[in-house]
């Protein structure tokens, strides 16, 4: 007897999958060497200082216990105090709301503010997780191209005096996911200036920030105007399995996804969360930490561009890394790097195509690489092998 599959929503209908997660599933083999995730090192992920966190948060009862929907109050309040550096004033508790990810956060901050309808402006290519959750919102999504400073403000303002209204504005503030690029100070007041004119919220998304090479990138865009919402995450710098995110926001925001965050999963862990404050709030600990992160990073970094440059030369340009995890690389010889995934592949070595973050020609010859979760020798073959793959086109 055939069993009647059940009518699912409109919404369901219209949701695409995260071209990097299908890639992810697709390359899961011992023998593909991947460049494709966005994945921290694993040998670099504090294991032994977790378990000791675990030990301490679990001599307590209150770590396997419900909490508030709006997270531990203690990690709201280490988040805060650290924020209040970045920012150069005081962030209270009551703005931060810790989400299971910084992915939540951006769903949250979506139902939030964003109604049917609604236009929100992104980067272009953008960060392919946002544009799923705008999606998902049914919103009307606008593209900014962005350049080696970060997204074109100059050509957001044209657009707003032509009569652009979004509700939001979305960019990676720092090292940017995919194209590694950082948004400059003055873009990032022109973005702020430009917020408390028109009257749009800017969702400044920032899960990269602490892992900087030479330099920490500039105050954050909330530094200049409370129309931001903020996010962040513990996972690129202590472990992604704790699912512990950020949003720091105006109380009147924060209460908002409060109550849609009771309807989604009632609070978080407990336990993570209090891992998460222990590890965070240990500040000598936590420098050291991010310190060899920030120096291995960087020799990775540096170890894969070079490799590119050795292998294509003029006929590739790739990114300069100051931080954070990716390189962005365009060929100039008319290379399909859609059509070259497929050979690369079969060659044993994966990445994301550019139009996985923009499906537009002009990042058909484009490529997002992953430097952290691979070591100098691993980079330097998944480099030999991408450029036997590209030899067979």
């Amino acid at each position: 007897m055939a069993t009647s599959v059940p009518a699912l929503s409109a919404r369901v209908g219209s949701i695409k999958s995260s071209a990097i997660r299908d890639l992810l599933s697709l390359t899961a083999r011992d023998d593909v060497i991947s460049l494709a995730g966005g994945l921290p090192a694993t040998e670099l992920i504090p294991v032994q200082r977790i378990r000791e966190a675990s030990a301490d948060v679990l001599a307590e009862s209150s770590a396997v216990q419900y909490s508030e929907t709006s997270g531990w109050r203690t990690l709201r309040e280490v988040v805060a105090s650290r924020e209040s550096t970045l920012m150069g004033r005081i962030v209270d508790a009551s703005e931060v709301v810790i989400t299971h990810g910084s992915q939540q956060a951006l769903t949250l901050v979506a139902q939030a503010l964003l109604d049917p309808g609604s236009i929100v402006v992104v980067d272009e290519p953008a960060y392919t997780g946002a544009l799923q959750v705008f999606s998902i919102a049914d919103a009307d999504v606008r593209a900014i191209p962005i350049t080696d400073d970060g997204m074109d403000t100059g050509e957001l303002e044209r657009r707003l005096v032509s009569g652009l209204r979004p509700a939001l504005v979305h960019t990676v503030s720092n090292f940017h996911n995919p194209r590694g690029v950082t948004i400059s100070e003055r873009r990032r007041r022109h973005l702020a200036e430009l917020a408390d004119r028109y009257g749009f919220w800017i969702l400044e998304d920032d899960p990269y920030g602490e892992i900087w090479f030479d330099a920490a990138p500039p105050a954050p865009i909330a530094s200049y105007t409370d129309r931001v919402v903020r996010l962040s995450s513990a996972s690129k710098i202590l472990a992604p399995a704790l699912r512990v995110g950020w949003l720091i926001a105006p109380k009147p925001v924060c209460d908002a996804v409060e109550l849609l965050k009771q309807g989604a999963d009632l609070c978080g862990s407990s336990m993570t969360q209090q891992m998460a404050a222990h590890m965070l709030a240990d500040t000598e600990w936590l420098d050291g930490h991010l310190a060899t992160l920030r120096t291995e990073y960087g020799i990775r970094a540096t170890a894969l561009r070079n490799a590119l440059h050795d292998a294509f030369g003029d006929r590739a340009t790739t990114s300069l890394a100051k931080g954070g995890m990716f390189v962005w690389t365009t060929f100039h010889d008319c290379t399909d790097t859609t059509a070259l995934l497929t050979r690369a592949v079969e060659n044993g070595v994966a990445f994301v195509p550019g139009r996985a973050f923009a499906d537009t020609p002009a990042h058909g010859g484009s490529v997002r690489l992953c430097f952290a979760s691979s070591p100098e020798p691993v980079l330097r073959e998944a480099v030999n092998r991408l450029s036997a793959a590209h030899t067979l086109l």
